[in-house]
This record gives structure tokens, sequence and C-alpha cells, in this order.
């Protein structure tokens, strides 16, 4: 056994991934919650090393996480997705000028706007790649978007406005490993929340999540437009349209989820969905051609995808509408009355 120094290399390294001399000179004020995780002590190292204006809101370690508000359960998780669990730091919003934490193993992201609080994963993502492929001219220009399948299709509308090409794969971010090591996808991201993107010269900077650098792009995006990611995202949809998106999970037996695994779009037989023709339906990613475990049924202006759970009697149905809140309701609504169709036989 020896000792080994992971905080200097990856602190020490940081500037050639985001950049840390736009958020200190631009003096945007920080607040950072690492939620009494693996990135707790990095922090610190981090404001000294580059001077930036950011404030740890709180460094306890405990590993009965008492110090944590709970989720909407009443269950303690560290979900830094979820309003509730990131409720400290919403509190505090209108101390920064942009906020975020990092779940326990710090491979995902929660972002708090002082203009709107907790933004949802999807919207930041899609605020992020905008951000991204516009400010890294040392990327190549043949570099892709990378998404899961069940990711919000803003991201798909974002990658056509920036012409670049767009990698919808399965769940999981080791369909991204390949191309964030040679260049060909500048970014990679899962609707969880999860995300990573390449080095400013366009070479790797890690094949797995990395929580920190999407923390620190929120502040680098906030110094140079001068406007929060919340405040990008809506630029954005006022151009591309407003998302609406939701999963829902719904009761299913173990030999309904097997079922499940093994629709086919001519088993399942929609033709229609919320009133506009179904385009396509998938069972296998349009990116790689891999199967993800479950179908996808999209139109014009929305789709959903059903997946079963591997933990639990449920499947999970992923939706988003272009239109409006009620219709996103329609479409939940009609894929759960055609799968409970399709387990009747």
């Amino acid at each position: 056994m020896h000792r080994y120094d992971y905080i200097g290399p990856y602190v020490a390294d940081l500037a050639n991934v985001v950049d840390m001399e736009a958020i200190r000179s631009s003096g945007v004020k920080i607040g950072i919650d690492p939620l009494g995780g693996a990135a707790v002590r990095y922090w610190q190292p981090i404001i000294e090393r580059y001077r930036i204006d950011a404030t740890v809101v709180s460094d306890a370690v405990d590993p009965t996480f008492r110090f944590m508000t709970v989720d909407w359960d009443g269950k303690i998780r560290m979900d830094c997705s979820s309003p509730y669990a990131m409720a400290r730091l919403i509190g505090l919003r209108d101390q920064f000028d942009v906020a975020f934490a990092n779940d326990t193993d710090a491979d995902r992201h929660g972002i708090v706007t002082r203009s709107n609080g907790l933004m949802n994963p999807n919207h930041y993502l899609a605020a992020a790649i905008a951000y991204l492929f516009e400010h890294r001219p040392q990327w190549r220009r043949d570099s892709a978007v990378g998404k899961t399948i069940v990711s919000s299709a803003i991201i798909d509308r974002v990658a056509r406005k920036l012409g670049r090409r767009l990698v919808e794969t399965p769940v999981g971010f080791k369909w991204f490993v390949d191309g964030l090591i040679d260049g060909s996808f500048g970014f990679g991201g899962e609707e969880s929340a999860g995300a990573s993107f390449l080095r400013r010269d366009g070479s790797v900077w890690t094949t797995d999540k990395d929580g920190l650098i999407l923390g620190l792009l929120a502040a680098e995006m906030t110094a140079q437009t001068k406007s929060d990611p919340s405040q990008l995202f809506d630029k954005l949809t006022g151009e591309l349209g407003v998302p609406y998106y939701e999963r829902i999970d719904a009761p299913a037996t173990p030999a309904q989820k097997n079922l499940l695994k093994a629709l086919s779009p001519e088993k399942l037989a929609i033709k229609e969905l919320a009133g506009e023709p179904v385009r396509s339906s998938l069972t296998a990613a349009p990116g790689n051609g891999q199967s993800f475990g479950g179908i996808k049924v999209s139109t014009d202006s929305g789709w959903f995808a059903a997946r079963p759970s591997g933990t639990e009697d449920v499947y999970k149905i992923y939706a988003e509408s272009f239109v409006s809140a009620a219709h996103l309701r329609q479409i939940q609504q009609e894929a759960q009355a055609a799968i409970a169709m399709a387990f009747k036989g």
C-alpha cells in the first residue's frame, strides 16, 4: 500500500477542461454543496488554486446523512436532481449567481440558478451542449452529441441547430466511452444528470461522468454569456420549442417485464399517439443499433419510451411533448393503455 494524491493532479488539470480564468476574472459568485460526498475535499483546493468567488455551503461528512432534507417519500436520497434533496441549496439561490451540488460519488450534478431555481437535468444538458459546441473552437468539426434514447428531444433540436451529428444510444454511459476517447463525441450525457465532455483542446478528459466539471461549466457559462444556464435554456426554447418531459412508473409483474423487453413494434401495433401519426417505433437505439430493452414510439411533437425496471416490479415510462402539459398527459395515458393491451396478448 502507498499514499496517492488524487486531489492535486485533478485540481491542477481542471483549467484544461473548464475556462477557470473566465470564472475568476468575471467574479461570478458560486455556491457549492458536495452533499457530504466524495467531492467534499476537492472544492477548497479548487477555490484556492483558481481564486474563484465560491462558497462551500457545507463540508459535513456523516455516514448517516442526517444533514440531508428528506426526499418526496420521506427517505434520504443523495439525489441532486430532486428538489427535495436539494432544498438547502435552492433556499440559498439568491446568495449566488449560480450554485450546484453533486451526488455522493460526484458523477452527477444538480444546477441551481438565481433566475429559476433547480434546473431539470435535461434542460441543463441542452443548455450545456449549445454553449460548449459554440465555445470550444478546437473541438473537431465532426465531433458528435451523445445522448441516451430516453433523454429529451430538445437535445436533438439543439444538435440540428448546431449542425452536429446526434448519436442516440441505450441507457448507460458505457456507450459514450469510445467516442470520448477518440474525440468523435464532444459531449455525452444521460437523462439522470450525468455527463462528461472533452478537454478544451478536443482530447479526452474522462470516459465516465464527472459532476464537478458540469458544475464548474455552469459557472463558466454564466461568466462568459452574462446569463445563467436557466436563462440560456429559455433562449433555446424560444427558438426550438418548450419541452414537457416526465418519467413515471407503472406496476408490472416479472412476466410482464419480460414481455416488455421482447415487445416488437408489430406487437404494440400503435399507429397514432395523442392525435398524431406515429413516425417511428424503435426497439434498438438509432445511434448504434443496440437494443435498449424496451420500445420507443415517436410523433412529430412527442414521444414515449417504456423500459422494465431492473430492481422493482414496475416499468418506466419516459414521455415528452412539445405541445403542452395536457398533451404530455395524453401521451402517457395512451402509452400505458397500449402497453396494457400488449400485456394481455
